[in-house]
């Protein structure tokens, strides 16, 4: 993560993935691929507990499930911008964190995802939350890669 020069309460990050624009960008909107990665490692997010609404002023719900004690942690947000395939923008309705996630076509079937957060609470900063939020980033890119292996890519 790079967050130097950034304002208090502000994250950012960017990695590419294997993979072309339209599919990672899809892959953040469609609930049978967000099962896969949501959430940290050692964490699941039941399909059935994902909605997807994705346009302006839609909602964005998942339910992340601690593996180890059945905990659970529900986030609910609102898109604020929806432009596919560049730009995702939503707000955290219990938080009032804001999520931008621009996606960039490298132009050799590889895409940079830079997401930037605002309003980002303590809590979330924490070295070991930043950690699982870099795990999450880590479980896309496998998913990823075994869309890739079905396509014979």
């Amino acid at each position: 993560m790079n967050n130097q020069g950034l304002e208090a309460g502000e994250l950012s990050v960017a990695r590419v993935f294997d993979a072309p624009r339209e599919l990672v960008f899809r892959c953040m909107v469609e609930p049978e691929h967000l099962t896969h990665f949501w959430g940290p490692a050692g964490t699941s997010a039941p399909r059935e507990d994902i909605v997807v609404d994705a346009r302006p002023g839609g909602v964005f719900e998942t339910v992340m499930v601690n593996d180890a004690n059945g905990g659970r942690y529900p986030t609910r947000a609102v898109y604020v911008e929806v432009s596919e395939p560049e730009r995702l923008v939503w707000t955290e309705n219990h938080s009032g964190m804001t999520m931008t996630a621009t996606f960039t076509d490298l132009g050799d079937g590889r895409t940079e995802v830079h997401i930037h957060q605002t309003n980002v609470p303590a809590a979330f900063r924490s070295p070991e939350a930043q950690a699982g939020f870099l795990s999450s980033l880590d479980r896309f890119a496998a998913h990823l890669k075994t869309l890739a292996g079905d396509s014979g890519r």
